[in-house]
């Protein structure tokens, strides 16, 4: 399944979206992640329902910081980590 994200609400420093395929896991990652990143001014995930509600991701910005930026580079930063982490699983492998 393919990750889609769907605009709830949006404004120069804020921004609500659905992150439909993915779990509470991922939100919940990106949210940590955002609070990394000292311009950020509220981060939270929500999930509403544990069957029925896709999970969403909320962050708001100080000043008129793009949101949507903020959460690209958490998202890269993520990435970085993860790359990290497969290289350390592999070395352990080898032991």
């Amino acid at each position: 399944m393919t990750m889609k994200l769907k605009t709830l609400k949006q404004s120069k420093n804020l921004l609500f979206v659905e992150v439909e395929g993915e779990s509470v896991g991922f939100a919940n990652l990106v949210k940590e992640e955002l609070w990394n990143n000292k311009n950020v001014d509220e981060a939270a995930y929500i999930k509403e329902h544990p069957y029925m509600a896709e999970p969403k991701i909320y962050v708001k910005m100080k000043g008129r910081i793009n949101p949507k930026k903020a959460i690209e580079k958490a998202n890269k930063r993520i990435l970085v980590q993860l790359k990290g982490l497969e290289k350390e699983f592999k070395r352990a492998l080898k032991d």
